[in-house]
């Protein structure tokens, strides 16, 4: 009877940890028709802007962009339910093998390492969610799982949530993040969109580029040389949640001068002559996080490898030499 208490006591505070984790939290939500703009040529729809000081979209899971993420108790097997041996218990007598832990580390370039201990969640689906950006991951076989996030927030609150309800969060302070200026976009599938930054006037393609495919160098980030683009969640899964951030140590400078910012969606089979939802967030000149949502109509499919270039998504960086 005790253990049987113990068990219920520990599933009653994941789901209180949950719940407190999702209040602080944001989400992409994907709002009615709030206003058009035309985008290079083709119309850009529910865009919707806001600030740290409003409350952000509410925060879909990984299955559906519309429904919310389902906070439960943890439920516990009954002996009688099929499990043909006890769970195993720690060292500790704290609790047992299966609670699922995780830590968040500051690092360099405002980053943070997160490290996930979920023993009973071996190669499982996960969404971790951080001041309404959020990816989609998968647990390494040993149910671990370690990345490094860009923080959103200087007082920094993560939440790893997997798809029965069952997760934590976790929580740091990263001082450094006043001297970046950080820009996001993310999206659900295969959307096709990335973001490009062109530092002090380079071309395309040429250094000073950063992109998907030359992400910079965090050494030089440190120096205030340039910036340096993170990738996050796992494209190939299935409705997938994935997101870009671009960071610039603006507050560290060498030298001043514009940064051309545009995100750019690729015209594909997948996404050919469909509606594409997206959100980007911003942080600039350390003031708080603004959010737009917007919703792109995609060309038909007889463009099928064409770009189109979202110039005004997202506004140009303009950067002081310190």
């Amino acid at each position: 009877m005790a253990r049987l208490k113990s068990y219920i006591l520990g599933g009653t505070t994941i789901a209180c940890a949950l719940g407190i984790g999702y209040i602080m939290q944001y989400g992409l939500a994907l709002p009615g028709a709030q206003a058009q703009a035309p985008v290079g040529g083709y119309t850009v729809t529910d865009i919707k802007e806001t600030s740290s000081s409003n409350r952000l979209p509410s925060m879909p899971t990984d299955t559906a962009m519309s429904s919310a993420l389902p906070l439960v108790p943890v439920a516990v097997a009954s002996v009688d339910s099929g499990l043909t041996q006890e769970l195993p218990q720690d060292d500790g007598a704290t609790g047992f093998a299966c609670d699922i832990t995780m830590t968040a580390t500051p690092t360099a370039g405002a980053l943070v390492n997160i490290d996930l201990k979920a023993p009973c969640n071996a190669s499982e689906r996960l969404t971790l969610h951080h001041q309404g950006m959020m990816f989609t991951e998968v647990t390494q076989p040993d149910g671990r799982m370690q990345i490094t996030v860009p923080a959103l927030a200087e007082r920094a609150t993560f939440i790893a949530a997997f798809a029965s309800g069952s997760g934590t969060t976790a929580f740091t302070e990263v001082t450094s993040l006043p001297f970046y200026d950080r820009v996001v976009v993310q999206w659900k599938g295969q959307a096709g969109l990335q973001l490009h930054a062109r530092e002090y006037g380079a071309d395309y393609f040429q250094p000073g580029h950063i992109w998907a495919s030359e992400t910079g160098d965090l050494t030089a980030a440190a120096m205030g040389q340039g910036g340096y683009l993170v990738r996050l969640g796992l494209e190939n899964a299935p409705d997938a949640l994935m997101a870009e951030v671009y960071s610039f140590p603006t507050g560290t400078a060498k030298r001043g001068g514009e940064i051309a910012m545009s995100v750019e969606a690729e015209i594909t089979e997948q996404n050919c002559n469909q509606s594409i939802s997206a959100q980007t967030l911003e942080i600039r000149d350390a003031s708080g996080l603004r959010v737009r949502d917007l919703t792109l109509e995609m060309p038909g499919c007889d463009t099928t490898g064409d770009f189109l270039v979202l110039k005004n998504l997202v506004k140009d960086l303009t950067i002081a030499a310190r």
